[in-house]
């Protein structure tokens, strides 16, 4: 079952460009960073009260993220439903027709377990399952 709204990611070009922002302008605090390595970026987590945003930072020309840039620009990339049975949520998305771009969670950023629907069939909207691995 969907809990809540865990996060939106934002590909960005520059983690170093795009924070003060976040911090200056907002007001926001960054929470920490990280470097997902298997999906070849960098992150950084700001708390905006129970929903937070991920600042996606390509490490290579071949990251999902830095494809996405060079075709869209810096911007809004997904939408994260945090739940408490991923595989479940996985399967019922499945049975009602949303593409699976993961069949298998895997290991993401913030030590949770994650996976994606395809936009194209969720209306135009990446779509991230995120579970706690703990």
């Amino acid at each position: 079952m969907i809990t809540k709204i865990d996060h939106l990611g934002v590909a960005v070009k520059s983690l170093e460009t795009v924070i003060p922002y976040y911090e200056d302008v907002l007001g926001l605090e960054c929470e920490g960073r990280e470097e997902v390595e298997s999906q070849k970026v960098r992150t950084a987590f700001f708390a905006a009260g129970d929903v937070h945003i991920e600042l996606l930072e390509p490490t290579s020309d071949e990251s999902p993220i830095a494809k996405f840039i060079e075709k869209n620009g810096e911007g809004i990339h997904h939408i994260a439903f945090a739940t408490d049975d991923i595989e479940g949520q996985l399967g019922q998305a499945k049975e009602n027709g949303a593409r699976l771009i993961h069949e298998v969670p895997f290991a993401g950023a913030g030590d949770k377990l994650v996976a994606f629907l395809h936009p194209k069939s969720t209306f135009g909207v990446l779509t991230e399952f995120c579970q706690d691995a703990k």
